[in-house]
């Protein structure tokens, strides 16, 4: 595991850091920062080493999801979705499914997203599955699909007629099948931050997902629990901007020689070493109850906004150019804040500002 943080750190440090605002807008350079991941084999991670993987745990996995964070928002939040999907088809019983794609996917031959987080919506299902004979009928509306143009595929998530989840293989385009289904992508979203991930919706009528493109059937609730079991691990991104907003704020420090600055960035960085030992060592440890995560989940979103805001103080008026470092971090401490946002998530939020 340290050999392979060194390693990201590295080309973290050497070939993204440069790049990071311009990776931000630009789907171009994005794509090509993707690639070089897969060129290092490092787009499956949690992936079992058997299934082609670097087969890392829950705190090997976030550690270095605080290193990503630390150095370019879009390039974190791309990446996560192919790593999540993959993580997905791993866990899957549908092994020839695993034997098409597990080989590739860690080098990023072919890159999957995810479509389910309107799964974790109350009411009506926004995509409704009804089952047939040798597959399954589609219908209904993806709010959120990042990365069009750089995956190939993403998993869907859709609400069978007894509230079981489905998830399926789809291809992540414009397509009509020959029965008359159809998927239509909207255009990229106008996103404050990321906008170079290309995040799109979808809208999906009658199409037919045949049974080996199945990667699983879970009872109904599975993704609220599946919140609650990892409900720290997007703090990590939290984390990962918190150190991005107080590198700034020691850069600044330096520069314009003002010892308050110093020791804003004193206080702040002990209380941030604080927080990441506490969520490295919970995150896997079943002994810590799922409100003292989540409490600590709202910290590292709240210490995020603060530090992403110091970096904005100190830059004074330059925080405000379109490409600066400083206006950058501010957003994605937005993004990180809002990624993977459950009820539970808003109301701990809402809670520690009110503090």
């Amino acid at each position: 595991m340290i050999n392979n943080l060194q390693q990201i750190e590295s080309f973290l440090q050497r070939e993204i850091l440069p790049l990071a605002n311009q990776i931000d807008a630009d789907p171009d350079t994005l794509k090509l920062a993707l690639k070089q991941m897969g060129d290092h084999s490092w787009l499956a991670l949690k992936v079992p080493q058997e299934l082609g993987g670097l087969g890392l745990n829950e705190t090997e996995y976030g550690r270095i999801q605080i290193s990503l964070a630390r150095i370019s928002g879009a390039l974190t939040f791309l990446q996560t979705q192919h790593q999540s999907a993959v993580a997905k088809l791993a866990q899957s019983k549908n092994s020839s499914l695993q034997q098409e794609f597990l080989p590739v996917v860690a080098k990023g031959e072919t890159l999957i997203g995810v479509g389910f987080s309107h799964l974790r919506r109350p009411g009506l299902p926004m995509m409704s599955a009804s089952e047939t004979v040798d597959g399954y009928w589609l219908t209904g509306e993806v709010p959120w699909i990042t990365g069009y143009g750089f995956f190939n595929h993403f998993i869907l998530g859709a609400t069978l007629p007894d509230g079981r989840e489905l998830y399926g293989l789809m291809p992540l385009t414009n397509q009509v099948q020959q029965s008359g289904g159809t998927i239509a992508v909207s255009a990229p979203m106008k996103l404050l931050v990321g906008s170079g991930t290309n995040t799109v919706s979808a809208t999906i009528s009658q199409w037919f997902l045949s049974g080996d493109r199945l990667v699983s059937i879970n009872p109904p609730g599975t993704i609220h629990q599946s919140s609650r079991h990892n409900v720290l691990n997007h703090g990590f991104f939290a984390l990962g901007t918190a150190y991005e907003g107080l590198d700034i704020l020691l850069n600044i420090a330096s520069s314009k020689k003002l010892e308050f600055i110093q020791e804003s960035w004193q206080t702040l960085h002990q209380e941030l070493q604080l927080i990441e030992q506490r969520a490295i060592a919970w995150v896997a440890d079943e002994q810590i109850d799922y409100h003292q995560k989540l409490q600590l989940r709202a910290e590292t979103i709240n210490l995020a906004q603060r530090c992403s805001l110091a970096a904005v103080v100190t830059s004074s008026g330059a925080a405000n150019y379109q490409y600066s470092s400083a206006n950058r971090v501010y957003r994605e401490a937005m993004l990180f804040t809002v990624s993977g946002q459950t009820t539970d998530v808003m109301q701990a939020s809402l809670n520690s500002l009110l503090r």
